[in-house]
């Protein structure tokens, strides 16, 4: 194979090489950007999922009391 020819061969090797590195450098700005948006999303639900157990627990114990007075007016009508 001529000089010409090998160099040629081996500057279109590098060009796509070099494309393909920038392929994969987009790639990975666009994973870690994606990967930043789904840490913040499972924080927020982890917050939101917190709030919801204490919410519920604060309802279970108010309707708890209400059952409680209910029987204790049953009982207090017998």
């Amino acid at each position: 194979m001529p000089d010409a020819t090998r160099s040629s061969a081996i500057e279109l090797e590098i060009k796509r090489l070099d494309k393909r590195i920038e392929e994969l450098i987009d790639t990975i700005q666009r994973l870690k950007e994606e990967n930043r948006a789904l840490r913040q999303r499972q924080e927020t639900l982890s917050s939101e999922r917190v709030s919801l157990l204490q919410r519920n627990e604060q309802v279970r114990t108010r309707v708890e009391a209400m059952i409680g007075r209910l029987k204790a007016m049953e009982h207090g009508h017998e």
